[in-house]
């Protein structure tokens, strides 16, 4: 743990640096919105990561799902890498979200309206409240199991929430990124979008990181003390 954050903190920290450098000093401005715009590299950024994520959660909770009952060891770690995920991934949704309604405010006049896309995070983001407070106040063997069922519901909304702006009309902008004709940024833009991008994924990988060692520590103080508590139970003899 102190290992991830000697050498994870200072680099993501470095990176989002430049990154707020090149987005507040370095892009030009859009000629459209106006200085509003620069809230672009965040609300991206934080989107994009708040989709990523949450694939490493299903991932986690399938590997959970099928070694369960055959490797349980390995299912606890898997376990544990799925609720540091789950984590990680609604802080990046509640970002992205924040920051889209600070920016619809402004530019739309308004700060929410039930657009696919912004419904459909919406969805997301809900999902993994569910999962959170499930795994945090339900009791029982089933919880981690119920849990993992509900990554497979995030997991599906995601390519929803991905592809919404393209299979319907809505007021969120079309796809500036792999949007066809007309889609793209200027050339200027794209050391700001990259260097955040860059940040915000080493540090959401810093506190997976960190999130998942917490747990598994949790864990193996969990299981040791359930094994004191049988060693100390009176032994019943015939």
């Amino acid at each position: 743990m102190k290992r991830t954050l000697q050498f994870g903190l200072p680099i993501a920290l470095g990176i989002l640096a430049i990154g707020f450098y090149q987005a507040m000093y370095v892009a030009p401005v859009e000629a459209t919105m106006g200085e509003i715009y620069r809230i672009f590299y965040y609300h991206v950024p934080s989107n994009t990561m708040g989709l990523l994520f949450p694939f490493l959660n299903f991932a986690a909770s399938a590997v959970y799902l099928f070694t369960r009952r055959s490797n349980p060891s390995l299912a606890q770690a898997a376990d544990a890498l799925a609720l540091a995920s789950a984590e990680v991934a609604l802080v990046f949704l509640t970002i992205g979200l924040a920051t889209g309604m600070l920016w619809a405010k402004p530019v739309w006049g308004i700060w929410w309206t039930w657009d696919p896309r912004l419904t459909s995070c919406l969805v997301l983001w809900l999902i993994y409240v569910s999962y959170l407070l499930l795994r945090r106040f339900t009791a029982g063997g089933q919880t981690q199991t119920l849990a993992a069922v509900l990554s497979v519901f995030a997991a599906v909304d995601v390519p929803i929430v991905y592809m919404s702006i393209r299979w319907w009309r809505t007021q969120h902008p079309s796809p500036v990124f792999f949007g066809g004709p007309g889609a793209g940024i200027d050339p200027h833009m794209w050391p700001a979008v990259l260097w955040n991008l860059t940040g915000w994924f080493l540090w959401g990988v810093m506190l997976v990181t960190l999130r998942y060692q917490l747990e598994r520590k949790r864990q193996r103080v969990e299981r040791k003390s359930a094994l004191n508590a049988l060693e100390a139970e009176p032994q019943m003899t015939p």
